[in-house]
């Protein structure tokens, strides 16, 4: 193993305790779904760590918490957490990782690539986490579709932000030598 992939591999941790830290910021106004910054995590992750590492980080949180770590909402871990109304939600980190990652990954990152990469992955999540809602939840779709819609605002937010914020911290890695040149400073435009 190489330096850089070993230094990658310790980012990727390093993001997965980041996503587990911003999941237990958590406000449950409207049950089952807490209102957590995980999605900003997320968003934040794949755009500094780009589809392999940022997958590898959500792909490494979501089997920590299905061993059993308490590194979910509300310190919460295990299958059933997964299986439950909200795992969709988790399952959709995956799948959105992985598509953001590798749009992310392609040409010139730039904030608007950035924020409009997130919007796909935020969408990812939401459908994902809608369907498990109505499937598991019990819920029409209308319930599921109503709970879900008052999350879009706030994750909105949290993506403009991560957009930006993982874009300054991109260039900094990268300045620094900590990223690959795959995912080097000139491919990223402010």
């Amino acid at each position: 193993m190489g330096k850089t992939s070993l230094k990658m591999m310790i980012l990727s941790a390093l993001f997965c305790a980041i996503i587990a830290v911003c999941a237990q910021i958590s406000i449950t106004f409207l049950p089952p779904v807490p209102f957590t910054m995980q999605n900003f995590a997320v968003a934040l992750t794949v755009v500094i760590l780009g589809r392999r590492y940022g997958t590898l980080a959500i792909l490494l949180y979501i089997l920590v918490g299905a061993i059993g770590v308490p590194v979910f909402a509300k310190f919460n871990a295990g299958l059933p957490v997964l299986v439950g109304p909200t795992g969709g939600y988790l399952i959709g980190y995956i799948v959105s990782a992985f598509v953001m990652g590798t749009m992310i990954d392609r040409g010139k990152l730039t904030f608007m690539k950035a924020f409009i990469v997130n919007i796909v992955g935020l969408a990812i999540i939401h459908v994902a986490g809608v369907i498990q809602l109505k499937l598991v939840g019990s819920m029409t779709w209308d319930k599921a579709i109503g709970i879900d819609i008052t999350f879009i605002l706030p994750d909105l937010i949290k993506i403009i932000l991560a957009s930006y914020i993982g874009i300054q911290v991109r260039r900094r890695l990268a300045l620094a030598g900590l990223l690959p040149n795959s995912l080097n400073n000139e491919k990223i435009v402010a």
